[in-house]
């Protein structure tokens, strides 16, 4: 754990938040980071050298896991749960805002 972990106890404090600390090489602890990475792997796998990746192919990445529906959140995707409304209102066609 870095340096950005310094003042955990104030924000989870300030957030009201419970925070949580996994030991070093106990994956079974991280178990949504370590699915993450699984499914990262699916487009950049482990020997491709990160220096190659662009922008355009992490947003792209981003986006579908961003997207891609989660039995954890009711088959609702990370966007729909996190953003609520604002996702949902980013999805309508303008078209159907029109009288």
């Amino acid at each position: 754990n870095g340096k950005e972990f310094a003042r955990h106890e104030s924000i989870a404090r300030t957030l009201n938040a419970d925070f949580y600390f996994a030991h070093p090489y106990v994956s079974w602890e991280r178990g949504l980071n370590e699915n993450t990475n699984g499914l990262i792997r699916q487009y950049f796998p482990k020997n491709q050298d990160s220096t190659t990746i662009t922008h355009e192919e992490l947003l792209f990445v981003m986006d579908k896991l961003n997207n891609r529906p989660r039995k954890r959140l009711a088959m609702k995707t990370p966007n729909q749960v996190f953003l609520g409304p604002i996702y949902i209102a980013s999805q309508t066609p303008m078209s159907s805002l029109l009288p």
